[in-house]
């Protein structure tokens, strides 16, 4: 194992972070401007729309009097997208270069490396390829994305201790989409929210010992299934929090405690989106005398631009899990309610209902439910700014954001796994929804939703497509995904 020298420490990793800072300065990235359409197929969007002037950058003044170097570059020249993994792929390594100088530089899969008895260093590593498309008629061209998806960081433990470094980059080798950037004017392609970026995505320190735990820093923060607040994690680009978060275990009792400055946004690094600061309070209890678990839960957000998005809710959920013969039963119900908070402009209350209900056999399974995002006589709906909402209420996301007049989503979905040794984890999944609205009596249409996932190896292989159909909200909205990823 390589380990820094023992004398000499402060010059070593001086001299690392001096090469990184070449690196940096020699392969800066250049944004790529895009429109967000405000039409984007549901009518409306939860962040603003902004336009401003095409950023510049140290390279492209390189290219006016190229050096030597630069004006060797046409191979690259010739297929721009090329260039821009390079340039991306070099900032995620000189990254990592620099936060693990006693890394080894290939490591087995999940290996930990420990470079003392009390001192554990693992290294992150996490890639992900995939193709998107999309076809709203709105649009005259169908919009495409072939992007890339890197993550690459360490994190050292050390009597309890913990720091963990982990930088992101995302870069699009086909880019025929609007990527919600502003600076290239109006795009003819529908909005597949997946810009290039290079960000520190996490950066904490911690401490842990006995079932208490507690963070500081830029982290994730996932509650129960993501529904009210998570990390977006479909999205190449992770949402993450700047914040102080503990966490306690009692016996069957946990609490999860958040206090949050900033939401740090899937629009990447050259978004004016590409956070939202202001004072996020994040608080869950949870009871868990098997087979029932219940957990409370509050949710205090106040934005300091974003205000029409501030809110104050609290609710419950209660699950359960029973083996009845050779069935496997689970049921799920929640309750929440939401009003205005702070400097919002709207007072409103609204209120949350989901009853759901499933079972499986042998590999078979089949859930029904109904999930209902309420309104306040058509003046304002309950709203989830947090969550992980491409998740719920069908993959076109039609409903990132809850109509005015709410919403109400019944569903039913079919799922399959199969024994198949030469395809492990294959499994197959089948969602029809019907939606319409919680006040007015207003149908908003229905989708019907796949995915098919595998393994090969190490790799994970998923495919997924989403076909809405309207019949009154938005327009029919058609999207196919297949991606690969792999993660250490």
């Amino acid at each position: 194992m390589r380990k820094p020298p023992q004398n000499g420490g402060f010059l070593y990793l001086a001299t690392r972070y001096y090469a990184v800072q070449l690196i940096f300065e020699h392969h800066r990235l250049s944004p790529r401007g895009c429109y967000h359409s405000p039409s984007s197929g549901n009518g409306q969007h939860p962040y603003p729309l902004v336009e401003t002037p095409r950023l510049s950058s140290s390279f492209a003044r390189q290219e006016i009097n190229p050096a030597p170097h630069v004006r060797n570059r046409k191979f690259m020249s010739i297929y721009p997208p090329l260039e821009r993994l390079i340039r991306t792929s070099a900032h995620c390594l000189s990254i990592v270069f620099c936060l693990a100088p006693a890394t080894p530089l290939l490591a087995a899969p999940g290996e930990l490396i420990a470079s003392s008895d009390d001192i554990n260093l693992d290294p992150i590593a996490d890639i992900r390829l995939r193709y998107e498309t999309a076809d709203q008629p709105t649009f005259p061209e169908n919009a495409n994305a072939l992007t890339l998806r890197a993550r690459g960081g360490v994190q050292l433990e050390m009597n309890g201790f913990a720091i963990l470094a982990e930088a992101e980059g995302t870069v699009a080798l086909v880019d025929d989409f609007n990527d919600t950037l502003p600076g290239n004017g109006r795009e003819p392609f529908p909005v597949i929210a997946d810009p290039e970026s290079l960000a520190l995505n996490r950066l904490f320190v911690g401490y842990r010992k006995d079932g208490f735990s507690i963070k500081i820093g830029r982290q994730r923060i996932i509650h129960d299934n993501a529904r009210f607040l998570g990390n977006v994690g479909w999205r190449q680009n992770e949402q993450t929090f700047d914040a102080v978060r503990g966490q306690a275990e009692f016996g069957p009792v946990e609490i999860d405690a958040a206090y949050a400055i900033s939401q740090r946004t899937i629009f990447g690094s050259n978004s004016p989106n590409n956070g939202f600061a202001g004072d996020f309070i994040f608080l869950r209890g949870m009871l868990n005398p098997k087979p029932v678990k219940i957990a409370g839960y509050s949710y205090l957000i106040d934005y300091e631009n974003r205000v029409g998005f501030s809110s104050q809710t609290y609710g419950l959920t209660a699950s359960v899990s029973l083996p009845v013969g050779p069935f496997q039963i689970d049921g799920k119900a929640s309750y929440a309610v939401q009003s205005d908070l702070a400097k919002n402009p709207i007072a409103y209350d609204a209120d949350y209902l989901l009853a759901e209900l499933g079972g499986a056999i042998s590999g078979f399974g089949v859930k029904v439910g109904y999930e209902q995002l309420g309104s306040d006589d058509g003046v304002a709906a309950f709203q989830t700014p947090l969550a992980t909402a491409h998740a719920f209420n069908g993959f076109a996301d039609i409903f990132l954001v809850t109509p005015a007049a709410g919403l109400r989503d019944r569903y039913i979905s079919a799922s399959k796994k199969f024994e198949i040794p030469a395809v492990p984890g294959l499994r197959a999944v089948i969602t029809y929804h019907d939606m319409d609205s919680e006040y007015g009596g207003l149908d908003y249409g229905t989708e019907i939703d796949a995915v098919l996932a595998f393994r090969i190896g190490d790799i994970d292989i998923l495919a997924k497509y989403a076909n809405y159909q309207s019949t009154g909200f938005g327009v029919d909205t058609e999207r196919f995904w297949i991606q690969s990823s792999i993660s250490y």
